[in-house]
Formats: structure tokens, C-alpha cells, sequence
């Protein structure tokens, strides 16, 4: 057998003086990385196996793990960083396309972190929100140009004549992002629709089917078709609050999805109608369609098959001419319009793909807001964005930006556990998210889960709500596309031209 000349990314240090050998780390690692030697007594590990999931040293009762980064010199060489040698070896010795999972981490400039929120002084005075009440509530879907009544009712109350289309509300402007049934685990999605349910947002399936089991969360479910249209029939149409068409996901815009095999048990097998086993490929291209008019139809088919009851909406990722796409998207009929960023996760990607292809989405939401304002067709669609929201403030930035509502993944993930080592593709995941390994599947209570995610829901409502106080607006609503009350900072004009948004001090 061949050497690799690929090292170790982490190492392993077991601190023998306080290990008591209770060998529970060894059965907590999903990668295998750390065995027990009886004849020295010891913990052993393996530290080609470790990705840094951080499960050994979390459930280690003495803390006797350190997991560190494998400190190697290289010659430094500002063209080959010590990475891209590292993936060359491994190509050399594999022939093979590198994957990664989650979203890209490649230090490109996140422009969340130079944009500042303004706030209200002497002339125009702040509200405090333990006093007075802040609505969070938001509603997605088509909007009428304008109002009209028929005259009064017996309660000398004008009536509404004008048909208002159907519309989703959300307590709290957030959406809990598409992530398969197979890409992640039974117990994710329990946690994730438990949570949706209690704090009032959505969760979206993701493209893998809804299990039966979690119809009764038709309310709080956003169900999704994508180009391989697993598990999509009458039923699961007709079993969420909102349909969603998966064109693209930042992750990988142009790239189709795939789920090992080794994935689809027989609980995913009867969930998304495919045989147990089967590698499942979804085409980059929906082969029924290849125009703005071939969308229109499948919307409009979508709608007959929900009999006009919910809103049909459409994903995209954030690419170099969004605005346009998103245009004709909402030309088209779609309800609302989703639009993920390139730093949008996902459980496995060509590395090339991940880390090169795409846009931001504080660049991408600005530009499709304004092209849609300035079309005179804003109020058509409501916007959805996400692709590396992290906490509450990327949630007001991006409000103040254009979005009716922001979608988050990796957060969400982050919340249950999750460690964001980046190995969703192997089906390893020790925190039981990224897998559907039984044994690894368990370690995810459902209920405790719901409960951490509804914890996360909850503080950044505070926190959104101490925001909109700062600001002396009441609502949600009133800080949407309010680019007057961002300014940047250390942007160039350009980039500030295209958000929309001032330099700081101005």
C-alpha cells in the first residue's frame, strides 16, 4: 500500500494524566479516529482520521482531549499556499475531484462586517422595547397594486373588494433553509419543524420529500421540488404552507445535487420513491425548463396542483446577473423569489465550484431589490435571501437591503451541534445531523434540539427588536429596503454604488 504524502490537517493530544480510559471517545467518533490499546493502556489516536468535529472533546468527562491544528512548515510562497499543495498531492495521488461540504471559506471580503446600522439621537428619539410593542410579523407573497373597498358592512366597516393572493406569515422574518431528507438526518428535520412550529417561521424540506410523519407540520413547512422531483406528488403539494422550485443553491449554482447511496435506507428510499441504495443524481438543468417561459408554465402548473391555495416561490443562487434572472422569475408568476449567496452550505460540493463560482448575497439581494423597484413590480414577489447569515445583525442588514425575509442553513445546523467540519459528504457526522448511520442518528434528541433552535429564534428577535428601537421604528416592516439607515465602511465606491448605501460619516 501506497504512502500518502497528504498530512494530517489536526492532531490529536490525549493528556494521559487525566484520561481515565473510560474509552467513551472512542465510541463518540464517527471517523474512527481514536481506538483503545490494551496492551500500553492507552488511547490511541489516528490523526489522518480527525476532521476537528469536536464530539471526543465535548463528551470527554475529564477534558484530557485537545484537538490542534497540524502546525507543518512550508516554505512560504505567496502564489502556493500551503492548501493548494496539500489538494495538489491529493489529486496527484487520487485523479479525483476534490469535495467540500458547507459553504465557501475562502477569506473574500464579507460585506455584513462593513456595514454599520444608524441610530436615532436628539431630533428623532429612540423606543424602548420593553415599553413599547415592536411587530415582527411579515408576510411573503404577491402584493396588490392597490386597494379597493365596496362600500360598508353592518358595522359600518368598508368592505374589501380587491382579492388578495395568498401570502405566508411569519412571526419572525426567517426561514429555516432547504437540507434534503438523506442530506441530513429524520431527527433534523423533527427538530427543525418543531422549532418552525413554536416560534411562528418556516422550515423548508429541502428537495428529498416530506416523511409522512411530519404532515401535521403543514403550516410551518415550505415543501421543495427540485430538478429530480424526489418524493413530489399530490400529496406533498398539497402538504406544506408554500411551494418552492430548486433552481440553483449557492453553494453551487449551475451544479445539480447528489446523495450517496449509502444514504438512502429504506426511510429515505420510500420517501423519495427510489430504490434503497441507489445513488440519487439530480440534473444541473429541470429538463422542462430552458426559458423564463417554460418557468412561467411549471409555476402556473404548480398552482393548478395546490388549487391556488398557497404560494409558489423559486430558488436561485446569487450569479453576475441575478437581477435580471430575478426579474423575469417574478415576470413569470412566482410568489416569491429566494436568492442564496455563494456562501450558502451544502452537504457536499466540487471544491472548484464551492469556493469560485457565484456572488455575494449582500451584493446580489441589493441589486435584484433595486431592479424590481425600479420595474415598478417590487410589490409582485417578496424576497428571501440567504448564503451566510449569521446572526441577527446580517438579518437587519439584509432587511434594510431589499429582503422581506432571510433563510438560514449552517446556523441552524450550528445550533443542534454542529461543529461545521465540513465532512457532510461522508456520512460520519459523530453529532448525528449529516448521516444516516442509526448509531449516529441517536445522538440528536429531537426535543432538545427543537428547543436550542427555538432558543437561537428567540434571542435574535430580541436582539431585532433592540435594533428597530435604536432605529425609532416599531416594525419589521418599516426598516425594509431602508438602505438611508446603512452606511459602509471601508468599502470602495463601487461596491457601495451597488448596495445602495452611503460611506460612513456621510
Amino acid at each position: 500500500m501506497a504512502v500518502t504524502q497528504v498530512p494530517p490537517e489536526f492532531t490529536v493530544n490525549i493528556n494521559d494524566r487525566k484520561c481515565v480510559r473510560c474509552k467513551r471517545c472512542t465510541n463518540e467518533c464517527g471517523f474512527d479516529a481514536l481506538s483503545y490499546n490494551k496492551e500500553y493502556d492507552a488511547i490511541i489516536a489516528d490523526d489522518s482520521k480527525c476532521v476537528a468535529c469536536h464530539r471526543c472533546t465535548t463528551m470527554c468527562p475529564k477534558f484530557a482531549i485537545r484537538i490542534e491544528d497540524n502546525s507543518l512548515a512550508y516554505k512560504a510562497n505567496a502564489n502556493f499556499s500551503p492548501t493548494h499543495r496539500k489538494n495538489i498531492l491529493k489529486q496527484a495521488e487520487t485523479g479525483g475531484i476534490l469535495l467540500g461540504a458547507m459553504g465557501c471559506d475562502l477569506p473574500y471580503p464579507i460585506f455584513w462586517d462593513h456595514i454599520l446600522i444608524d441610530a436615532c439621537q436628539v431630533t428623532n428619539p429612540s423606543i424602548d422595547p420593553l415599553r413599547e410593542p415592536m411587530e415582527l410579523r411579515t408576510y411573503l407573497g404577491r402584493k396588490p397594486d392597490r386597494l379597493e373597498f365596496d362600500g360598508k358592512d353592518d358595522q359600518d366597516i368598508f368592505k374589501l373588494k380587491t382579492e388578495l393572493a395568498p401570502n405566508l406569515k411569519l412571526d419572525f422574518p426567517l426561514v429555516f433553509g432547504g437540507m434534503s431528507f438523506g442530506a441530513v438526518s429524520y431527527n433534523v428535520h423533527k427538530s427543525l419543524m418543531m422549532a418552525a412550529q413554536r416560534t411562528g417561521v418556516m422550515m423548508n424540506t429541502g428537495e428529498g420529500g416530506l416523511h409522512e410523519d411530519f404532515y401535521q407540520y403543514r403550516d410551518n413547512v415550505i415543501v421543495q421540488t427540485a430538478s429530480g422531483r424526489f418524493g413530489v406528488h399530490a400529496d406533498y403539494l398539497n402538504a406544506g404552507a408554500a411551494i418552492e422550485i430548486k433552481i440553483g443553491q449557492g453553494a453551487k449554482p449551475g451544479i445539480g445535487g447528489h446523495l450517496p447511496g449509502e444514504k438512502v435506507n429504506e426511510v429515505i428510499s420510500k420517501t423519495r420513491m427510489v430504490p434503497v441504495g441507489a445513488d440519487l443524481l439530480s440534473p444541473a438543468p429541470h429538463h422542462d425548463i430552458y426559458s423564463i417561459e417554460d418557468l412561467g408554465q411549471l409555476i402556473f402548473a404548480l398552482k393548478e396542483a395546490s388549487r391556488y391555495k398557497i404560494p409558489v416561490g423559486v430558488k436561485v443562487a446569487a450569479v453576475h446577473n441575478i437581477a435580471a434572472i430575478c426579474s423575469g422569475i417574478v415576470r413569470a408568476g412566482a410568489d416569491f423569489v429566494t436568492i442564496d449567496g455563494f456562501r450558502g452550505g451544502t452537504g457536499a460540493a466540487l471544491k472548484v465550484v464551492r469556493d469560485n463560482v457565484g456572488i455575494p448575497i449582500e451584493l446580489g439581494l441589493a441589486a435584484v431589490d433595486d431592479r424590481l423597484r425600479q420595474e415598478g413590480i417590487r410589490n409582485q414577489a417578496s424576497i428571501i435571501c440567504g448564503g451566510g447569515i449569521r446572526q441577527s445583525a446580517d438579518m437587519i442588514k439584509a432587511i434594510a437591503l431589499g429582503a422581506d425575509a432571510v433563510m438560514i442553513g449552517t446556523s441552524a445546523l450550528v445550533a443542534l451541534g454542529c461543529r461545521v467540519c465540513q465532512k457532510c459528504n461522508t456520512n460520519k457526522c459523530s453529532w448525528g445531523i449529516a448521516t444516516q448511520n442509526p448509531k449516529l442518528t441517536a445522538r440528536l434528541d429531537p426535543e432538545e434540539g427543537a428547543q436550542h433552535v427555538t432558543n437561537l429564534v428567540s434571542a435574535w428577535s430580541h436582539e431585532t427588536q433592540e435594533v428597530l428601537g435604536a432605529l425609532g421604528v416599531n416594525s419589521i416592516e418599516s426598516l425594509r429596503g431602508s438602505r438611508e439607515r446603512l452606511r459602509g465602511i471601508g468599502l470602495d465606491e463601487k461596491t457601495l454604488e451597488i448596495l445602495g448605501i452611503k460611506p460612513a460619516g456621510r
